[in-house]
């Protein structure tokens, strides 16, 4: 018969746990996932925060239609209010929101990354949509991607 030998400590008992090798290995794994998985999960973070400001800038192009239909211009809408400030507005802001170019019979709403925040490095930079649903973006990424 067979005998399977294990390690004994001085009092006798069998020996239980990890080697510091062992232990060693987890911990690299562990950080060559981390290392992947972190930059994957702040692009997507900077997504979401980017769909957020597409829906905001969609949102406020139906104000303004609405706003010319009742007064046939763009101009007097106040882009001074609760809707033109920042995405998102109830929370602290990833994009600032600025009409430009208002007259009455156009406009161009840009949402801007905040300098300084997490969403000033998202690769499609500045959104923009005019009155004829003409979008665009500042950054290195294609259209595609951005919208």
């Amino acid at each position: 018969m067979q005998t399977i030998s294990r390690r004994r400590t001085r009092s006798g008992h069998a020996a239980r746990g990890f080697t510091l090798i062992e232990l060693m290995i987890v911990v690299a794994v562990i950080a060559v996932l981390a290392a992947i998985a972190y930059p994957s999960y702040q692009e997507q973070v900077r997504k979401s925060r980017r769909a957020q400001a597409k829906a905001d800038l969609i949102e406020l192009t139906q104000i303004l239609e609405r706003y010319r239909t009742v007064n046939n211009t763009y101009v007097g809408v106040d882009a001074t209010g609760a809707y033109f400030d920042q995405s998102p507005r109830d929370r602290s802001p990833h994009y600032s929101i600025e009409l430009s170019d208002e007259s009455a019979t156009e406009y161009t709403l840009t949402a801007t990354p905040v300098a300084g925040g997490s969403q000033a490095e998202d690769r499609c930079g500045s959104l923009s949509i005019d009155q004829a649903g003409a979008k665009g973006e500042t950054g290195a990424a294609s259209y595609e991607e951005c919208w």
